[in-house]
């Protein structure tokens, strides 16, 4: 069946299209009998309104620019999933525009969500923004970071504390008197190992010490696997915390290759939670994360930046649940 368009609504009830969508969304500006011709022309010919239809009055797309890292979408599926679920409710359809490392910048990708003259701005974090923000902040467009610590003008921000759950988990070992504590790095998301890196200092401060556990990857090895292969025939720690699932299966993979036993000579905790962590033996303890709900608060806090209702808190912290499984002795 054909759809109906506003312009057929518009030539039928011999209006103009901003007439039709200030009738479509209730407005009182409109005259009595120009609704009810309005009206009429909608039933004759069917028409079904649709958002953008229904955004012309108010000067607005319905439509919120969602910019993520292409290597990131598999991991940031929940987060996806929690944002367009809010957006169904509050009738905003969502653009993805995908940045690929080496190819475009997220400053050109910014300057085309900005063209596409969208309503507002999602930006899921793997690096840190820098000028991204001030430059999104100069168009004046709503924007909200998910997953780094950030505010300012027309910028929020939702995001996980890792930085205090690592801060956490190394107070506690360190208070068992464990002080080999080490921080893997994901080369795919540098704000979580940054924040992870934070969270860690911070612990080893608290107990007059100093953190020197960052466990940098070699630029020329392809396979994490392979450089852990490696690593761990000339260092041993007590503790290793990582970000992925992939890197706890290659670290625990590598503990094996090299005669040490997870978690009896090395103990092992993963930052983000799947089910691969428990499929693998030993099972992986973990933290599970509410990427879900991070999605769906940072579509329901664009809406209300949009709508220009007061905002409580700018930066808003989620928590988290500790998973203990057999990588760990306690």
């Amino acid at each position: 069946m054909k759809r109906v368009t506003i312009y057929e609504v518009a030539k039928e009830a011999d209006v103009s299209l901003a007439t039709v969508s200030r009738v479509i969304n209730g407005s009182s500006v409109v005259k009595e009998d120009t609704r009810i011709r309005v009206e009429e022309a909608i039933s004759k010919l069917g028409y079904k309104p649709n958002a953008i239809a229904q955004g012309l009055a108010l000067r607005r797309s319905t439509t919120i620019g969602l910019i993520i890292p292409e290597g990131s979408i598999a991991y940031a599926s929940q987060v996806i999933n929690g944002l367009t679920d809010v957006a169904k409710i509050y009738d905003y359809n969502i653009i993805l525009h995908t940045i690929t490392d080496g190819i475009s910048k997220i400053e050109d990708i910014i300057d085309r969500v900005i063209k596409s003259s969208v309503d507002g701005v999602l930006i899921y974090c793997n690096k840190s923004l820098d000028e991204s923000t001030s430059l999104l902040e100069k168009y004046n467009i709503p924007m909200v970071v998910i997953g780094e610590r950030v505010s300012s003008g027309s910028v929020c921000s939702v995001y996980v504390d890792y930085e205090g759950a690592v801060e956490e988990i190394c107070n506690t070992y360190l208070d068992k008197g464990i002080k080999d504590i080490a921080v893997l790095e994901d080369r795919r998301n540098s704000i979580i190992t940054d924040q992870m890196v934070k969270g860690a200092k911070k612990a080893f401060e608290n107990h007059k010490l100093d953190f020197k556990g960052l466990i940098n990857i070699d630029n020329n090895s392809r396979s994490s696997y392979r450089f852990l292969e490696q690593y761990l025939k000339k260092h041993k720690h007590e503790l290793i915390i990582v970000n992925r699932d992939s890197q706890a299966i290659a670290i625990n993979n590598a503990a094996n290759e090299n005669g040490l036993s997870v978690p009896s000579d090395l103990e092992l905790i993963c930052m983000t939670d799947s089910k691969y962590n428990s499929m693998i033996r030993p099972e992986i303890s973990s933290y599970i994360m509410p990427y879900y709900d991070l999605g769906a608060l940072s579509m329901r806090l664009i809406t209300k930046m949009l709508n220009n209702d007061d905002l409580e808190e700018r930066e808003k912290a989620l928590g988290y649940l500790y998973q203990k499984r057999n990588s760990t002795k306690d």
